[in-house]
């Protein structure tokens, strides 16, 4: 595709500042682009322009200030993130989903519910008394067990496995292979065998809920594990049985949250981050990357670190610890001081014996 900048700048409403004439054909990174690209630069101030990159013209702010050679074309714009997003789908369209409607390649129960314009691809499985709503899009492979309902404009991605009774609002979207409603993990243990604890919970996924692919979220034992509305979840997070997920969390990848937790509103989780159970996080809370959550959080506070400790406290020790070998080697020298002031103070004294 080949495209006057200029009608990218009628598409941003941005103001063009070089060649009028200059020809793109694609969007890449800053690092990454050619001189057929136009990438963007949020902070241009903070770049070294004669060498971070080759693109042939850079989406800019329209206030930037700072001198930027000659060479590349400009496009001033208001919001430079959201106006690269519309070059970059204007370049790379998503393709058209085919509305298909039922496919007979695929299982319906009889007793199923189906809204208006619902999309069922081939080797999907809807079980008895399933609910799907209008406009909600199945995929291949996709297993929707017994009792369970799926909102208006839901997408399950390829082999989404729904577990029986669980429900998932409107408008969110299920990445390939997530797993909802598994049993959770517990277990009697009080014979000296492993026995698979009550499992007649399920799971509710409010309105608008994003879960990335091979995620998991198991069934509570009597009653719903929870996902507030607005949550996103990236992939192969997974979250025990109980848990009462709070509105617009955004969980990242390989988070691990044991049974029984509750976080409030806005809460973050950091890629890897694990958290016990019977925890309470508090609303607006942060979570830093790999911090092992011991003890409940309060709102609006920033932890990290394992055990997760508050933010300064934690970077308080990490410098401590950075200084561990120069404060070894500190107290050695003051040791080897140490000996020597007593050595010659035993001198001194044994000296003053002989002479009485």
């Amino acid at each position: 595709m080949k495209v006057p900048l200029s009608q990218l700048a009628e598409l941003t409403r941005g103001v063009l500042v070089g060649d009028p004439n200059c020809v793109i054909e694609k969007t890449a990174p800053l690092h990454t682009a050619d001189s057929l690209s136009i990438t963007f630069a949020e902070k241009p101030e903070k770049l070294d322009w004669n060498s971070v990159t080759n693109a042939r013209a850079v989406v800019v702010p329209k206030n930037v200030v700072v001198a930027i050679p000659e060479r590349f074309t400009l496009l001033k714009v208001d919001d430079v993130k959201a106006a690269f997003e519309a070059i970059a789908a204007f370049f790379h369209p998503k393709r058209a989903l085919v509305r298909q409607g039922v496919s007979n390649k695929a299982y319906v129960s009889e007793s199923a519910t189906l809204g208006a314009d619902v999309t069922i691809a081939p080797f999907a499985s809807i079980g008895d008394d399933v609910v799907i709503g209008d406009g909600a899009v199945v995929h291949s492979g996709v297993t929707i067990m017994p009792g369970s309902s799926i909102g208006s404009h839901t997408v399950l991605f390829p082999n989404v496995v729904v577990y029986e009774n669980c429900t998932i609002g409107s408008n969110c979207i299920l990445h390939a292979n997530c797993v909802i409603g598994a049993y959770g993990f517990g277990y009697d243990s009080s014979s000296g065998e492993h026995i698979l604890a009550a499992q007649y919970g399920s799971v509710t996924i409010e309105d608008a809920v994003e879960i990335g692919a091979c995620a998991t979220i198991d069934r509570g034992a009597y009653d719903a594990t929870v996902i507030g509305e607005g949550t996103k979840i990236d992939n192969h997070v997974m979250i025990a049985h109980n848990c009462k997920i709070g509105k617009r969390n955004l969980l990242c990848a390989s988070v691990g949250v044991a049974g029984s937790v509750t976080t409030g509103d806005y809460v973050v989780m950091a890629g890897r981050v694990g958290v016990r159970d019977h925890l309470q996080i508090g609303a607006g809370a942060t979570l830093g990357a790999m911090a092992g959550v011991m003890a409940n959080v309060p709102a609006g506070a920033r932890i990290v670190g394992i055990p997760a400790t508050p933010e300064k406290e934690q970077m308080r020790k990490q410098v401590a610890l950075a200084k561990l070998p120069e404060t070894q080697k500190e107290l050695r020298a003051m040791k080897k001081d140490l000996a020597r002031a007593l050595a010659r103070l035993d001198a001194l004294e044994n000296k003053s014996d002989d002479e009485r």
